[in-house]
């Protein structure tokens, strides 16, 4: 269940980032709402995490969906480059999360 917690935090972190920029320096009402909103959802949902799994492993996973979901909505919504390095970036923050799980860092 942790992990399910973990996962829905970086979501939540990745939501976060997108309402951040929709913002505008936090001068857009509704988008500061939402920013404000997912903040705090996703630092909830860490905490709930990291009362049964490692806080760095933790910590890592939700920053690794956070950069690597922010990268993609970037990319996907917000008109920001494509270019090689950028995704093979991106596949590296995947291939770290998926390896601290494997390798039994949450248990």
């Amino acid at each position: 269940m942790a992990w399910i917690l973990l996962v829905i935090a970086g979501f939540a972190e990745v939501a976060m980032a997108y309402f951040l920029k929709l913002s505008e320096g936090f001068t857009r009402l509704w988008p500061s709402i939402g920013m404000v909103a997912f903040a705090v959802l996703s630092f909830y949902l860490l905490s709930q995490a990291v009362k049964s799994l490692p806080v760095g492993v933790a910590y890592a996973v939700w920053t690794g969906i956070g950069a690597a979901g922010s990268v993609l909505i970037g990319i996907l919504f917000l008109g920001e480059s494509r270019d090689l390095l950028k995704l093979l970036s991106i596949v590296l923050i995947v291939a770290g999360v998926i390896g601290l799980q494997i390798t039994g860092g949450g248990h």
